[in-house]
């Protein structure tokens, strides 16, 4: 339980840290003069969040585990905060597109119709906020558990060989 307020401070941390994410694509014009490019800059987002998970797993080794972290304790911690963040995804969902970009969705429809991508139909479908908070209830807990794995896997504390 010594983890649990330096997990949630993260989570919380990551979520502000997407809605900051959300208003710097706004105001590049990546929701609409260059929405073109979202595609492509809005994966750049990966380099913040795997840093944050990597300064949080290195907190709550240093401090929720004194500096000896293994890979079980790294592997829940991760675990519980993704699945703070996860639980946070319909909110920051629910704020860059009502407030941060409120055509959000308008755009990107457009866009894909414009651009041949999609029908009508299945931009609208696919481009709203219920079909985005499902798909971050789903790609959050996935992407988060991929990462801290691999960052517990890189910071554990590795016992020595008998």
């Amino acid at each position: 339980m010594k983890t649990l307020t330096i997990e949630a401070k993260w989570a919380i941390l990551f979520s502000v840290m997407t809605l900051i994410w959300m208003l710097l694509e706004r105001i590049s014009g990546l929701h609409s003069t260059h929405i073109a490019q979202h595609a492509i800059f809005t994966n750049v987002f990966i380099i913040p969040a795997v840093a944050l998970y990597v300064l949080a797993l290195r907190e709550i080794k240093s401090k929720g585990f004194d500096g000896q972290m293994n890979f079980q304790q790294g592997m829940l911690s991760g675990l519980i905060m993704t699945l703070m963040i996860t639980a946070l995804t319909p909110v920051t969902q629910t704020i860059a597109t009502k407030y941060i970009t409120p055509n959000f969705f308008q755009n990107f429809t457009n866009y894909a119709v414009q651009s041949g991508q999609l029908s009508l139909k299945d931009a609208e479908q696919y481009f709203n906020l219920k079909s985005y908070i499902i798909q971050a209830l789903i790609g959050t807990p996935v992407m988060g558990m991929v990462t801290t794995l691999i960052i517990v896997l890189i910071i554990r504390t590795k016992t020595a060989k008998a």
